[in-house]
């Protein structure tokens, strides 16, 4: 799960992954920027997470490496911006397959970003909660599948 500072909407999709599937399954994200290298995630993301009963208080922030490319089957990102910078991570034709829109999983092919709630109110972060719950469900599904 990759967003651009790995403290709102990353976190979130990876806390709401891993209380979706047993410890069978290796769950991470990452941020493409810097700025947050081992910091928690953002408060108001513990807030939303805690109300639905997911712990994220352990993550820390990290940034996207190309080793990344080599250790997860899947790599979604939550919007086109951070799309274009994992994409000019990769090595290869293989490394580009796994990069995948989050929001695509739930509307195929549209291109939808999770907006950044950075800046929003509770209201932006409770949203963003509701997109990747949904988009979750949908890989949850995929994982178990195969």
């Amino acid at each position: 799960m990759v967003c651009l500072g790995n403290i709102c909407r990353s976190p979130l999709a990876e806390g709401i992954l891993r209380a979706k599937l047993n410890d069978d399954f290796t769950i991470d994200s990452a941020g493409t920027g810097n700025y947050h290298i081992g910091d928690l995630p953002d408060k108001r993301s513990i807030q939303v997470a805690d109300k639905y009963g997911i712990d994220i208080s352990n993550q820390r922030g990290r940034q996207f490496s190309v080793a990344d490319f080599d250790d997860f089957d899947w790599i979604y990102v939550m919007d086109n911006s951070n799309f274009k910078n994992v994409v000019k991570l990769a090595r290869n034709e293989n490394d580009i397959a796994k990069v995948k829109l989050i929001l695509n999983e739930v509307y195929p092919n549209q291109n939808y970003d999770v907006p950044d709630p950075y800046h929003d109110s509770a209201q932006g972060f409770e949203n963003v909660f509701k997109m990747l719950d949904e988009a979750t469900d949908v890989i949850k599904e995929k994982i178990l599948k195969n």
